[in-house]
């Protein structure tokens, strides 16, 4: 009840309206009565509200829904969202409870359906109306940081109330609410150099901020409700970062430099460098190096470097020690690209004092003169001596110098120096092959020993050779000349220039004249150095003539002139009507071979024959150590396999005996092959000889195949080429052996020895063995 007494305040309209409903109610009472008519019955509450988090204990009462409907068996039911669950209706009364703390952050209304039916049959007395209930707000929540962590920039020395960056918080009440979700900001460390304002943007409060002292701030920032509430608050961090502008000149390192150079370093290389620190950052170091004191300017320079912001001192030109050994000079480091308005006090000059000692090195000859040039008449037999060149020691040894040629163009002896630095022509030069020549010299010194320095200098020696009218013009025509068999006088058949090999100058011209007037042709000079061949009397009869050889005369106007003469070949053609050619001879053209072309051929002819011949050679060869048409390769092979003294023709294991197979059944003798060992004759029967000749013989040629690793292994077939004098068994080889048929009485063979065993076995008396071949 007390509940209820609470909430009346919101409820007060509904009430009202429950009052009206009754009274409605009377009036239909009575106009039923009266009359049958039926009146609409209507749900009668308005609009439901609760707040959140109410810490009183539940249910809390949210609200009262009625209907005009008066039925004792009425009962009210709630359909929807969290109907149930969260919200229960009282089923006479319709009183509507939340059983649960509601949080308007997470749910600000809830749409539910309010019915009432009837309890003995569940049917509905009144069409369902939806109904909504919101949750008020109360400033339960603290604004919180989006982020717990921001970063700012803002330019060094930048004046006060620059803008540096802004922060934000997000309050989850209901901002339609006065004051719950308003935020404000507050630095709570770090306010001596930064404030914020309600917006959260933050700004500086001092124009002193130096990045060189310190390039970044931690500042702290606080967010809480608006004035007049006390809820919570929340705190992030701001990391601002100071930007850096060039509010710094360079400053050196070092009071004074000292560099020592040889003398012979190149221009523009480097001597030195000077170092200077800038506390700015790189993009904000632009140092500018000057002269401040010294009359080197025009000696040296200084350049400095963009990535270290070093000072390069170079040489504008070559340092000499026998002249200047040392230099001094002042140099001042600055940076005009530095803002003035953040200049800081201590002076924009930085000086420093440099000291280049110059160390002396054995340096090169040097020429007095560059380059030479010298001029030759060309084909000038009595000239052969030019000039010299000269060139001299610059250290103080002051040794002597030793001249030679380097390199010449065109290459060749055309111009030659001697050791003390004349140039000299070996024979006239032409102009036709080059106009001009040139030869670089070089420049040694010659040392105590006597031996060349390796130091050398050169020098480039231009020769130019002056023409001299030694050529005579020659004929140039641009078109084969042609001209038609019915020609009338007068008809230019071409037009004929010259051209000269030697300089022919703009006022230069040619003379043109026929060697001859005895021609059908006649020439007229048109004064452009230019001439036209014309017809002279016309009328040229093929059948005696169809080519014309014109010979002309061409003279220049040199000292002295020279002429020459050129033959003009004119074709005879036929002409149609109009006096275009219709048919003309073709001339013989000569087809020329150039030296490089020969050459080429006759390379290929000879390397054609020598490969020929190396062929025949080979086969030749091939032939030479076929022995019975058998090849190296085979004969390599039976010798591997072959491992008993003797052999023979039962030997099929180790001999291929099918040659000779062919041979006895074909009874035809094979061709005598020639023995690469000595051949000795076998003497007369007649004569007699000693006993043991044939033992001599086979142990001589024996010991000759056995001792003599060059040759091939033809022992097989040529070792018993000679059995000796008085041997009953003539020949033994197989190839001469004839049938097996013979009567000779082979069995002095046993008494041979081991070596023979075989051919005994072969050639022996034993009756009951047949060798089938």
């Amino acid at each position: 009840m007390k509940n209820l007494i609470l909430l009346f305040p919101l409820f007060l309209a509904p009430a009202l309206a429950y009052k009206e409903g009754e009274k409605i109610k009377e009036n239909f009472t009575s106009l039923n009565n009266t009359s049958h008519k039926r009146l609409k019955r209507d749900w009668i509450w308005n609009q439901m509200h609760i707040k959140e988090e109410i810490d009183t204990p539940l249910p809390h009462h949210v609200g009262k829904i009625m209907s005009s409907v008066r039925n004792s068996n009425a009962k009210y039911i709630l359909e929807g969202e969290y109907a149930n669950i969260i919200f229960k209706v009282e089923e006479d009364s319709g009183d509507v409870y939340a059983f649960e703390r509601l949080d308007r952050e997470k749910k600000a209304e809830y749409e539910l359906t309010a019915l009432i039916i009837d309890k003995r049959n569940n049917q509905s007395l009144e069409a369902p109306s939806k109904f909504i209930i919101k949750v008020y707000d109360i400033n339960d929540n603290a604004p919180v940081f989006v982020q717990k962590v921001f970063n700012g920039s803002v330019p060094e020395m930048s004046p006060v109330g620059t803008s540096v960056t802004k922060v934000t918080a997000v309050d989850a009440d209901d901002p339609t609410v006065t004051g719950h979700a308003t935020v404000t900001y507050q630095v709570i460390k770090g306010d001596e150099y930064f404030t914020i304002d309600d917006s959260g943007v933050i700004f500086t409060t001092r124009a002193d901020l130096d990045r060189e002292n310190q390039s970044t701030y931690e500042i702290v920032v606080k967010a809480k409700d608006g004035p007049g509430f006390s809820g919570d608050s929340s705190t992030a961090t701001v990391i601002i970062t100071l930007s850096d502008i060039n509010d710094n000149f360079p400053v050196f390192k070092h009071p004074s430099f000292h560099f020592k150079v040889p003398e012979n370093v190149s221009v523009g290389g480097e001597v030195g460098r000077v170092k200077v620190e800038d506390i700015d950052e790189p993009q904000h170091r632009n140092t500018k190096y000057s002269f401040v004191r010294g009359n080197y300017r025009d000696t040296f320079e200084i350049v400095a470097n963009p990535f270290t912001n070093e000072g390069i001192i170079r040489p504008k030109k070559p340092l000499d020690f026998e002249k200047v050994a040392e230099y001094r000079f002042d140099i001042e480091a600055t940076d005009p690209t530095v803002d003035l308005r953040y200049f800081k006090s201590g002076g924009s000059r930085s000086i420093s004092t440099v000291t280049i000692e110059v160390i002396d090195v054995d340096e090169p000859p040097v020429f007095t003169k560059l380059p030479y040039k010298f001029k030759v008449r060309e084909n000038d037999p009595e000239k052969r001596t030019l000039g010299s060149v000269w060139a001299h020691d610059p250290d103080a040894a002051k040794r002597k110098i030793r001249y030679s040629r380097r390199r010449a163009s065109p290459n060749g002896d055309y111009i030659r120096v001697s050791d003390t630095g004349i140039i000299q022509i070996p024979k006239p030069l032409d102009r036709e092959f080059s106009a001009s020549y040139n030869i670089t010299v070089a420049a040694q010194e010659v040392l105590e020993d006597g031996k060349l320095s390796d130091r050398e200098s050169h020098a480039q020696v231009h020769v130019t050779v002056i023409d001299v009218n030694d050529n005579a013009p020659e004929l140039v025509y641009l078109e084969e000349p042609r001209v038609c068999e019915n020609a009338v006088p007068g008809k230019v058949i071409v037009r004929i220039s010259a051209t000269d090999k030697d300089e022919v100058s703009p006022a230069g011209f040619f003379r043109y004249s026929l060697a001859t007037q005895d021609s059908n042709f006649s020439l007229i000079e048109n004064y452009d150095n230019t001439a036209n061949i014309t017809v002279k009397y016309g009328q040229f009869n093929r059948e005696l003539a169809k080519l014309h050889y014109l010979p002309v005369i061409i003279s220049d106007n040199g000292d002295p002139d020279l002429s020459s003469t050129n033959t003009l070949v004119i074709s005879v053609c036929k002409c149609n009507e109009k006096g275009n050619f219709t048919f003309c001879e073709e001339r013989a053209t000569q087809v020329g071979v150039s030296v490089q072309a020969l050459v080429a051929i006759f390379a290929c002819i000879i390397t054609i024959i020598i490969i020929v011949l190396l062929i025949l050679l080979r086969k030749r060869h091939k032939k030479d150590l076929s022995g019975l048409g058998r090849n190296v390769a085979e004969i390599h092979e039976q010798l591997v396999t072959y491992d008993e003294e003797g052999g023979g023709e039962m030997d099929t294991t180790s001999y291929d005996v099918s040659v000779l197979n062919s041979v006895r059944k074909n009874g035809i003798k094979p061709e005598v092959v020639p023995s690469p060992y000595a051949q000795i004759q076998k003497p007369p029967e007649n004569v007699t000889s000693g006993a043991g000749e044939m033992e001599i013989m086979i142990e001589v040629k024996k010991d000759e195949a056995d001792n003599d690793r060059d040759l091939l292994p033809y022992d097989t077939l040529h070792i018993y080429g000679y059995e000796g004098a008085e041997s009953i068994a003539e020949s033994l080889s197989s190839l001469e052996s004839g049938s097996s048929d013979s009567d000779i009485d082979y069995d002095f063979l046993n008494d041979w020895g081991p070596r023979f065993k075989m051919l005994a076995e072969l050639y022996g008396s034993e009756p009951n063995e047949d060798f089938v071949y």
